[in-house]
């Protein structure tokens, strides 16, 4: 039987290093760095031998925490950029602005002029900008921060309509399960197609996507120029999927609900609960259009108690069957004698 190689004796293909900012996202991270250790070896023996990545901290210390308040274990040092072939940034929370530090600039722009290519994990591609080195490039971030993105940088280049952007030696990302898929093109382009192919399926993951595969996009169906609305906007399509009343959004704003009525209906002219039907309806006409999930799962995706509510509701709403938007196929509004 064939001995597999050992990780002293079989040639590194792959070098990465991750610098994980303060608060930065577990999933961004946890995924990138699973498809690569999924790719390294045979089977599911996780040993770096076809790929290998350190892991730094941009605030010193040797563990950084997370988001989610979950710890991982970094290295401070870092070491000369030709130890690798791609610095991979994963941001974190925007609060506090992913400010970069001296020795964090300083790393990622020697590797930039020594062209070791960069890649900006979720948030990470704010940190890839205000550092400077996206100008010229174009950058992909995720349609729920991209308002931040152009305000922060408003001069950027920026799209928030697919999975990742690949522009020369930078690549970006919206962040969840798209890591997944940019490090399934890393792998391919260094191992081979076969390694990204098995990276993904063991991770349950679709095969390998490309760059503009659509991410889901924004449902916001109005624009507020009211702060608190603009805020209330988002926490209600975080929470979507969830039955709850209105005033569950009201107290990370400090408002009541009857506050926040009038802000809405001043702002944008609806109700908090009349734009979180309107989001709902918006999103469900997206998952009709671009997944293949059946009726009943796309009401509960959506916060709709059962697929025959939603098919009345969309049907009354958006003028058209839940069948017709899936098949792009207009349909004819029913004449006085045809309901006979």
């Amino acid at each position: 039987m064939k001995k597999p190689p050992s990780p002293s004796d079989a040639p590194v293909k792959l070098r990465v290093g991750i610098v994980l900012m303060p608060n930065f996202t577990l999933t961004a991270f946890a995924g990138f760095i699973d498809a690569l250790r999924l790719a390294a070896d045979e089977g599911d023996h996780s040993r770096p031998i076809h790929c290998h990545w350190d892991v730094m901290a941009a605030s010193g210390g040797d563990t950084t925490t997370s988001s989610c308040g979950v710890r991982v274990g970094t290295s401070t040092l870092f070491k000369p950029v030709d130890s690798y072939d791609y610095i991979v940034v994963v941001g974190g929370v925007l609060h506090g602005g992913q400010r970069v530090s001296a020795p964090v600039g300083r790393f990622l722009k020697q590797a930039a002029a020594s062209g070791v290519k960069l890649v900006g994990l979720c948030t990470g591609s704010f940190v890839l900008a205000r550092a400077g080195l996206l100008r010229g490039h174009l950058a992909c971030v995720s349609w729920f921060h991209r308002d931040d993105f152009e305000a922060a940088f408003p001069d950027q280049h920026v799209v928030s309509s697919q999975m990742f952007v690949v522009d020369r030696d930078r690549l970006t990302c919206a962040g969840g399960t798209s890591v997944v898929h940019l490090a399934a093109h890393i792998i391919e382009l260094a191992l081979g197609r076969a390694s990204a192919v098995k990276a993904l399926r063991i991770l349950i993951e679709e095969q390998p996507l490309p760059s503009k595969a659509l991410q889901p996009e924004a449902v916001v169906s109005e624009r507020a120029t009211d702060p608190i609305v603009h805020k209330a906007m988002l926490l209600l399509e975080q929470q979507l999927q969830v039955p709850a009343p209105i005033n569950r959004v009201c107290a990370p704003l400090g408002l009541g609900q009857r506050q926040l009525e009038r802000r809405f209906q001043h702002d944008i002219g609806l109700t908090p609960a009349q734009y979180r039907q309107q989001l709902r309806l918006e999103r469900a006409r997206w998952l009709l259009q671009h997944s293949a999930l059946g009726l009943q799962d796309i009401a509960l995706e959506c916060g709709f108690t059962s697929g025959a509510h939603l098919a009345r509701l969309v049907q009354r709403e958006l003028g058209q069957s839940p069948r017709a938007i899936r098949t792009g196929k207009p349909q004819a509004r029913a004449t006085a004698s045809s309901r006979r």
